[in-house]
């Protein structure tokens, strides 16, 4: 597995992405276009960053100051705990209630309360687990 967050892992994240038609499918039906990142809480920028369009996946790369819709956090640990074993809604609630997982840009909880939104979430982690 190429390094978490790497260029090489970010693309092989939109091939999984892609993939799923629980996540990019469900998230077209909606018309989703965010930029989302990537990275440690303890970091000033995130690493990596993810584009989707209508739900697609269409770029990745290193961080570069993109303007972002979401920027998602966790200690190294943390992912690599997520990616052996993709969390569930309950899983990610309790991640966030306990402060595992950060939002610096973003509004989790108004994501949770849509379930358009919330669902392919989740399936976020499940492709990252295929990487």
């Amino acid at each position: 597995m190429a390094d978490l967050f790497s260029p090489a892992w970010m693309a092989r994240f939109v091939d999984e992405w892609n993939k799923d038609p629980e996540l990019s499918d469900a998230l077209a039906q909606i018309g989703f276009n965010s930029v989302i990142a990537y990275g440690y809480p303890e970091e000033e920028k995130p690493r990596a960053f993810l584009v989707v369009q209508n739900g697609k996946a269409t770029a990745s790369g290193v961080y570069t100051d993109q303007p972002l819709n979401w920027d998602i956090r966790a200690q190294h640990p943390q992912w690599l705990k997520w990616i052996e074993k993709s969390p569930g809604m309950t899983g990610l609630g309790m991640a966030f209630t306990t402060g595992k997982i950060k939002f610096k840009v973003g509004d989790y909880a108004s994501m949770l309360k849509d379930p358009r939104m919330a669902g392919p979430f989740v399936k976020s982690f499940s492709a990252m687990s295929k990487i």
